[in-house]
């Protein structure tokens, strides 16, 4: 990494010097990089440099390995820190008015409760579409496209044991899912292909998609995103720049250090 020199109007070059040799040291992976160096990159002089990095050090976010420096532990600490205040459901809001696509179309998350969804978030865009959940809302989870991307996480004989005591599932449409059977058929389909699936289960007119979003940590309940489209607009062009788009999603949801919507 290469710095850019300071403009004239910079008000603080010190902190500006400061944040951009912890990032030269984060690009480095873990390679101890000389003060030379790193005055070489940001552009100053080697004593200056060698204040900042004096500094830096003191407060733990770089320190000595060898004949250089890395970052310092004081950087977990922040990011933990950073991590424990992340909101997914903000983050989700945020993610789609960033989105140039996802703005336009209606995206949701869910969580499974037992043989259903809850609905956490709802961001409608500009589509022409009112025919799905509401925020708070619950729809049984065979029928819909979140509810099948969670429930794949689980074996076939956990899916049982959590269908067991239904001989025959509520049906929103003709097409809605009908037993543990044709269940655990839609969720071998949505194992092999990464991304679930919901083709007028929920609204005759409406095909939806939707992906896991893995947690940050052990404890934490996966959620899903998903994406619900009006059939008769639909393309297979669209519908593969929402699966694009959804991916981008997943990937900044799971990971909040991950540059929304940056393609990895």
């Amino acid at each position: 990494m290469i710095a850019e020199p300071l403009t004239p109007r910079d008000p603080a070059p010190a902190v500006s010097r400061s944040i951009r040799i912890l990032g030269i040291l984060a690009d480095a992976h873990g390679a101890p990089m000389a003060l030379s160096d790193i005055a070489r990159a940001i552009g100053a002089a080697k004593s200056s440099t060698s204040n900042l990095c004096v500094v830096l050090e003191d407060g733990g976010l770089i320190q000595r390995r060898g004949s250089g420096y890395v970052l310092g532990r004081r950087c977990v600490e922040l990011g933990g820190a950073y991590l424990a205040t992340f909101d997914q459901v903000r983050e989700f809001y945020t993610l789609c008015l960033e989105s140039e696509l996802l703005s336009r179309e209606l995206v949701q998350i869910a969580v499974l409760d037992g043989t259903d969804v809850l609905y956490l978030a709802r961001h409608e865009g500009r589509a022409p579409l009112r025919l799905s959940a509401a925020i708070g809302d619950r729809y049984p989870a065979a029928a819909t496209a979140v509810g099948n991307a969670l429930l794949a996480l689980a074996d076939p004989e956990e899916v049982g044991r959590r269908f067991g005591g239904l001989d025959v599932f509520p049906r929103l449409t003709d097409q809605s899912t009908r037993d543990v059977a044709e269940l655990q058929q839609k969720l071998a389909a949505t194992r092999s292909r990464g991304w679930a699936v919901d083709d007028g289960g929920v609204h005759p007119s409406v095909y939806g998609v939707a992906m896991v979003i893995p947690p940050r940590s052990g404890g934490e309940q996966p959620i899903a995103i998903g994406c619900s489209l009006m059939k008769p607009s639909m393309t297979e062009q669209r519908l593969e720049a929402v699966l694009h788009e959804l991916r981008g999603a997943v990937r900044a949801l799971s990971n909040p250090l991950t540059d929304l919507g940056r393609e990895s």
